[in-house]
């Protein structure tokens, strides 16, 4: 990886030398104490060569190598799902390396270690043939779950998040559940008019929550902003949405690049890519800020009514049953405007009509096949 920025950045290098030091034998342990003493260019070279001798293949060799690959995915790249053969999606298992992440991850560096059948879950109908461990493993586990798409699970060592096998996105099921989210997306056409004359109105209500709620709904709207959601305690990341702003994130400007009432968001978003915006917006929007911002410090909740904090010794087991993370309450909210309406489909109706604008803006009915593809 000694092509990538990403070895020069402090957090990447401090991270993949603590976990160097623990994969060490002892006597290497008492020997290399310090990253910028050692000297990778070797190694790296190897890779390189590895990689130039790919290229210049012959067309024979080309073709094997074809070959073979297309053999894997007769063998390994496709199921049968309720009696239809279907391609999966990503069969292959990630080899051992380093974590990368998005943005400025504060787990860059780290190592991913190795998965083995004993880390791997397998999803199957009772009545199918169960695939072989690779000889002397076992899996860690068999299960037939048909409430679920997926095939195969793993935990992976750097996030702890699950990592799954599914099916390939010309599927029939990733299909129908993509085309039902399109579909959603196009029924609001017919209530979106309504949803915003009803949160506009509520940037007046008498009751905080309601307008905090109209105008995190505004913000979603207006900058298809994620929703975001609560941390569970010890996550590494502090990356927020919509609703799990801080006071921190947000800046209000009288004016400001020759416009009236200018909110500026700087925040981590989504695999902690920086979010930064500066914004004119409504002016009730903007006095509605400064309300929520009152008597708060940096690291307040901007959207506090929004968010349930717990106060007691210890969260209870049901603490999520009766206190609601954000988005579960402004979805419930959503739920009541539209059936099946929740904050992530602003973003996929937004999304669809800046394109069909766009495609109307920029092709003519007369227009050749090639034309509107170059349109589009």
């Amino acid at each position: 990886m000694l092509d990538h920025e990403y070895t020069t950045k402090e957090v990447f290098r401090k991270n993949f030398f603590n976990d160097w030091r623990k994969e060490m034998a002892v006597e290497e342990r008492e020997v290399i104490k310090s990253l910028d003493k050692c000297d990778f260019t070797e190694i790296h070279r190897y890779f390189v060569d590895k990689a130039a001798a790919r290229k210049v293949l012959s067309r024979e060799e080309k073709q094997k190598l074809k070959e073979e690959a297309e053999k894997l995915q007769q063998e390994f790249g496709y199921c049968i799902l309720d009696g239809h053969q279907e391609k999966i999606g990503n069969f292959k298992i990630e080899p051992p390396g380093l974590f990368r992440g998005r943005g400025d991850h504060p787990k860059m560096g780290m190592l991913k270690r190795r998965i083995t059948p004993e880390d791997v879950v397998i999803n199957c109908s009772r009545d199918s043939k169960i695939p072989e461990p690779p000889a002397g493993h076992q899996w860690k586990e068999v299960r037939s779950d048909n409430t679920v798409t997926w095939l195969a699970a793993w935990t992976e060592s750097v996030q702890n998040s699950i990592k799954y096998i599914m099916l390939n996105p010309c599927s029939k099921l990733k299909g129908e559940t993509a085309w039902q989210k399109f579909e959603t997306a196009r029924r609001l056409r017919g209530f979106v008019d309504e949803i915003r004359s009803q949160y506009r109105a509520d940037w007046k209500s008498r009751e905080m929550k309601t307008r905090q709620r109209a105008v995190a709904l505004y913000f979603i709207d207006k900058l298809a902003l994620r929703a975001g959601n609560e941390k569970e305690d010890g996550e590494a990341a502090d990356t927020v949405g919509c609703c799990s702003l801080r006071v921190e994130h947000v800046q209000l400007h009288p004016e400001a690049d020759g416009c009236q009432h200018v909110v500026e968001f700087d925040f981590l978003g989504k695999d902690c890519i920086r979010y930064y915006n500066r914004v004119p917006v409504e002016k009730p929007v903007y006095k509605n800020l400064q309300l929520f911002m009152e008597n708060k410090d940096p690291r307040d909740d901007l959207f506090d009514r929004l968010t349930v904090s717990w106060d007691g010794p210890a969260k209870p087991r049901n603490y999520r049953d009766h206190f609601p993370p954000q988005t579960t309450s402004l979805n419930k909210h959503l739920q009541e405007l539209m059936d099946g309406l929740t904050a992530k489909v602003f973003r996929t109706y937004n999304a669809s009509i800046t394109l069909q604008e766009q495609l109307r803006a920029l092709t003519r009915a007369e227009d050749s096949i090639a034309a509107k593809i170059l349109s589009y």
